[in-house]
This record gives structure tokens, sequence and C-alpha cells, in this order.
């Protein structure tokens, strides 16, 4: 008797886990999304999600891997200035950030921990895209939204938002082209080894270099989106394999044309970011060849990640593949004031709103955030 009581406690608490469980898993539904212009689908065919609702305030998480550079430290403090907004606070009972670096098993980790913790959504810069099957299918079973932005997660088990990476890789494999008539010789600066960003710019590059029936010999540098990587590592190439008939670069832009300044490289055709010192370079050095196409996406990414996992959370209806627009400014048309600023500081990500998102910060908000996490 005894034990059969207790068998059927077993079975009872089973059948609930496994009924909370399955409803607490996103139900694929027809679009379009709550907020169409924001959470814009990424292709014809990606799929909706809506979750169940679950009632606030939410706890969210940003797991963050790689730290060292302008963009990752403007992007946490983005995130810090998004959720410090009163709209967004009202709905966060808390909001935890951390970095782990580079090291994927960490990140993998902090994810575990945080789904461990009770967590009602993670959004994460993913290290590797291929890497977290495990951790994806622990957040679907524990009936977490996972958020996937910037460098993505390849699954259909958690929502992406991004913008057409491969295809900034190709707007810049472009302008050197049409730069670069016959071909020639090209420094690739590149970012963060193993990311999807890196991966994706990278092979958006030499697909259109490679289509172009022209002649090209490019010298491969790691400079991990940071300036003062970019500028060494770019020093050094100038140095060994110079001169360049073009560059482009993923990030650190601004120290990849203070090497050239250095080294009294002439200035040549450039597809790059959108740091702020860049754009101040583009301007002041056009007439003397450094002619450029400086496009992107502001860290203010993850502003969105975060409006996205609010939505998810409240039921409402969100693409898997969130598509993202991208932020260009192209040789001639640098307008101070608006292209670029030059009083604030060089490391400054410009074109870091999303209107369509109602999101859309200040300088003075987002660096009076801290890096640390919290």
């Amino acid at each position: 008797m005894i034990k059969s009581l207790v068998g059927g406690i077993i079975a009872a608490t089973a059948l609930v886990m496994l009924s909370s469980s399955a409803l607490a898993e996103a139900e694929i539904v027809k679009g379009p999304s709550a907020e169409p212009e924001c959470f814009a689908p990424w292709a014809t065919d990606t799929q909706f999600f809506k979750f169940p609702k679950k009632e606030g305030p939410y706890r969210i998480a940003l797991a963050n891997g790689y730290i060292a550079n302008t963009w990752r430290i403007q992007m946490v403090q983005t995130a810090k200035a998004y959720a410090a907004q009163p709209e967004v606070a009202a709905k966060l009972k808390e909001f935890k950030v951390v970095s782990t670096g580079e090291d994927v098993p960490a990140q993998i980790s902090a994810i575990n921990n945080f789904i461990d913790s009770g967590y009602d959504a993670i959004v994460v810069n993913a290290q590797n895209p291929t890497a977290f099957g495990p951790v994806i299918k622990r957040a679907k079973e524990a009936g977490v939204v996972l958020v996937a932005f910037d460098n993505i997660l390849d699954t259909k088990d958690a929502i992406n938002v991004n913008v057409d990476q491969k295809g900034l890789g190709e707007l810049w494999g472009n302008w050197l082209i049409k730069h670069i008539p016959n071909g020639g010789k090209i420094l690739e600066v590149r970012g963060v080894a193993g990311t999807s960003v890196d991966t994706d710019r990278h092979n958006g590059i030499h697909e259109v270099l490679n289509a172009s029936g022209k002649k090209w010999e490019v010298t491969e540098v790691i400079g991990k989106w940071d300036d003062g990587v970019a500028q060494k590592a770019s020093a050094d190439a100038i140095a060994t394999n110079g001169p360049f008939d073009g560059v482009t670069g993923q990030g650190g832009d601004t120290g990849i044309v203070q090497a050239m300044i250095d080294a009294k490289h002439p200035f040549v055709p450039f597809g790059g970011e959108t740091e702020n010192g860049f754009r101040k370079f583009c301007a002041k050095f056009a007439a003397d060849g450094l002619k450029c196409s400086s496009a992107g996406t502001g860290p203010a990414q993850v502003a969105v990640a975060i409006k996205t996992a609010i939505a998810a959370l409240e039921g409402q209806v969100v693409p898997q593949a969130v598509k993202l627009p991208l932020a260009i400014v192209e040789h001639p048309n640098f307008k101070e004031g608006e292209d670029y600023f030059p009083d604030q500081s060089d490391n400054f990500f410009v074109g870091n709103s999303f209107p369509t998102c109602g999101i859309n910060f200040t300088a003075q908000e987002i660096m009076g955030q801290s890096k640390e996490n919290q």
C-alpha cells in the first residue's frame, strides 16, 4: 500500500514536471510579430514564437563572452543603460551581467548557473555558434527564454537577433572593388576567431572579391575588434607585406588608420565599422585618398535583444530570427554632428540606435555605466 502510494506520488510529480515543461515551450504561430517594425523576421520562411505568458517583474541576465574591446564594453554599458530606463526597469526584478572572456566552457557554465538560479530569460553574445547545444536544450526544458544577439547561436530553439553580418562583409568587398577596379593587395583585419560575426564577415568579403574576376592578394591579421590589437597587427602587416591598395577592418579601425599614419603608408580605400574615431579620420583624410565605407551595427543590439526577451515573456509573438538594419555612411557623405562627433570619444560607436524599436541613447547615458559584472 505504501509502496503503491509512493509510486503514485512519483508518477504524479513526473507528470506535473512534464506538463510544466511542455507549457514552458514556445508555440509556433503565424506572424506578424507584436511590433513588426522592430521585430522584423529574418526571412519569409522565419518561424514565429509565442511563449506562455509569465507574470513580471522578470529576472533577466546578460551572459557576455569577450569584453576586451570598445564595442563589447559599450554593449555592456548600453545593456545597463537600457535596463535602467524607467519603463524597462519597471518590468525587471533583477538584471544581471556577466562577462566570461574567450573561454567557451566558462560562458556555457554561466548560462547553466542562470538557468539553475531560476532566471526568466538569458541574453547571450555567444563565443561560438555551435558549442551551446546542451545548454540550449536545458533552457528550453526549464522554460527559460534564450535570446542570442550579434554572435548568434546555430539553432532554432533560441531567438536570434542580428544584422546581416555576411552582407556587411559583402558591402565592404564591393566598396574595395569599386575603388580598386583592377584588383590588388588588401589588408584584412579580422575580429575574434571562432565567432559567427568574424566568420560571416570574412566569408562575405572573400565571396565578393573572388567573384569579381580580379586578382586579389589578401593579408589576414587578427585585430579582435580592438584598436590597440588591430593597430599593432596592422603595423606588423604593413612592415612585412605592405604597401596595400585597400584595407578592410571588422573593428579597431581607428587603430588601423593610426598604424597607416605612423608607417607613412599612403591612404587607400577602406571598408570598416562605425567607430567615431574611424569616421573622424575618414572625413579628415578623404581628399588624401582615405575613401571610406563605414557600416555596421551599434552595441544597442543588446537593447533590442532585452526588449525581445521581455516581449517573449509577456506572451507576445516574436520571430525566431530578428533582422536589424545596418547603419551605413560612405564617402563623400560624412557629416559632422550627424555621422561623426569631434567632441566625443574615438571609441564611441556611432549609429547606436534602433528608432523602429524606440531605442536611442546619448553618449552620456551609455558612458555613465560601468563595464563590470554586476
